[in-house]
């Protein structure tokens, strides 16, 4: 990234000054009748805040989808290539980019930039810079809740088309550097679980007609997992709020926040307890997660015993249906007494012991491009208003 720093006071005045409301289209959202099967499970992906609120960039799954017939006969709109989608209720203001056409619920919205103000690309990384003030203007008793009125309150200046775009390339090379690193993150995390279903599952390197080897037994998972549940503390959003940002807070499904203090140092599995706890074929929500951080009282801490080391335990459950397990009509709860009811093949600690040493490796290396991950987005999160602001002049870039 060649380009120069200088600082040139407010060059958004040499723009022109907009409501944020003028500067996209604003689309809303809905969701499908789910008594009629038929307009569920289809070809198109559906869009609710689960599926994107993890601070990437990009969204390309989707934990449920609908067919043509849902989206004819719904309030639900198709966002296409470019479009930025929004949380706008409960969890207000997480932001993503749709790669390809989605349809989406009624808890966000749907902003495309309008033609000859702003690129898709730049309004990304427009709203991302107003996602703080967005928080401060939310409406409702019940609910944080973002509304029309909500963009039409706040004043953007919008530079030039060639500055737009600038100042977009230079944010989406850390975005782009980011999503690369998930991808190879993911592929080796598709290895080790075929690796531990090749072992453990098909036994294939112990035994040829499928019986369980020697030295191994059927237990469950209250025999190999240690649950460190009694050091949680739950924390309120004022809490935190008052708090420096250095140490993660975790919830049930991912990252909520940072705190400046922690309660756990070291490698970790979190299970989701209550809320959402399985994904749609009935897994676990599962975190790896590593370093000091602190974890509220929506998900289980574990490490593990018997010879089962953390990451060991993160590949059993990811390869572990728990469906069967969940309680609960309205919340759904993965309790305690259930979970260490799971039936588990307990192998011997020779053979765990010589599967670690295959796969630390591979979970030596996810820790190393997560955290290169977390210096991008520090990096790209601190230019970010001041390319923004113009403190750094972006007119002697060639793109």
């Amino acid at each position: 990234m060649s380009w120069k720093k200088k600082f040139v006071g407010n060059w958004g005045r040499l723009g022109m000054k907009f409501k944020l409301s003028d500067v996209m289209d604003l689309i809303g959202g809905g969701t499908p009748k789910t008594s009629k099967s038929e307009y569920w499970n289809g070809t198109i992906p559906w869009l609710s805040v689960k599926d994107f609120n993890n601070g990437f960039r990009y969204v390309y799954e989707t934990e449920k989808t609908i067919t043509e017939l849902g989206l004819e006969n719904s309030s639900t709109k198709l966002l296409q290539k470019g479009d930025v989608v929004i949380s706008a209720r409960g969890t207000v203001g997480e932001i993503a980019t749709i790669p390809f056409p989605m349809a989406f619920n009624q808890s966000c919205y749907g902003l495309r930039a309008k033609s000859g103000i702003v690129t898709s690309d730049y309004l990304y990384y427009l709203i991302k810079h107003n996602v703080s003030v967005l928080r401060k203007n939310t409406h409702g008793s019940v609910f944080d809740t973002i509304t029309r009125n909500t963009f039409d309150n706040i004043e953007v200046e919008i530079p030039s088309i060639e500055t737009q775009e600038k100042i977009a390339s230079i944010l989406s090379d850390y975005d782009k550097k980011i999503e690369l690193n998930n991808a190879i993150n993911n592929n080796l995390e598709q290895q080790a679980k075929a690796l531990y279903k090749d072992w453990f599952f098909d036994f294939s390197p112990f035994s040829s007609d499928g019986n369980l080897p020697n030295g191994w037994h059927i237990g469950t998972v209250g025999d190999i997992i240690q649950l460190h549940d009694s050091k949680r503390v739950p924390l309120s959003g004022a809490e935190r709020d008052k708090m420096a940002k250095v140490y993660p807070y975790y919830g049930a499904t991912s990252l909520m926040d940072y705190v400046d203090n922690y309660l756990f140092d070291g490698i970790y599995l979190l299970l989701g307890e209550d809320g959402t706890v399985v994904d749609s074929l009935g897994f676990p929500i599962l975190q790896y997660v590593y370093g000091q951080f602190w974890v509220n009282n929506h998900a289980h801490i574990i490490t593990g015993k018997e010879g089962f080391s953390v990451e060991e335990l993160y590949l059993f459950f990811s390869l572990t249906n728990i469906k069967s397990i969940v309680t609960g009509a309205v919340q759904q709860k993965v309790s305690q007494q259930n979970l260490k009811k799971v039936p588990a093949i307990i192998p011997s600690k020779q053979a765990l012991s010589a599967f670690d040493e295959i796969i630390q490796p591979i979970f030596a290396q996810i820790r190393n491009l997560r955290d290169e991950n977390v210096n991008l987005s520090q990096l790209r999160d601190t230019l970010l208003p001041k390319l923004m602001s113009g403190e750094l002049d972006v007119s002697d870039i060639d793109l």
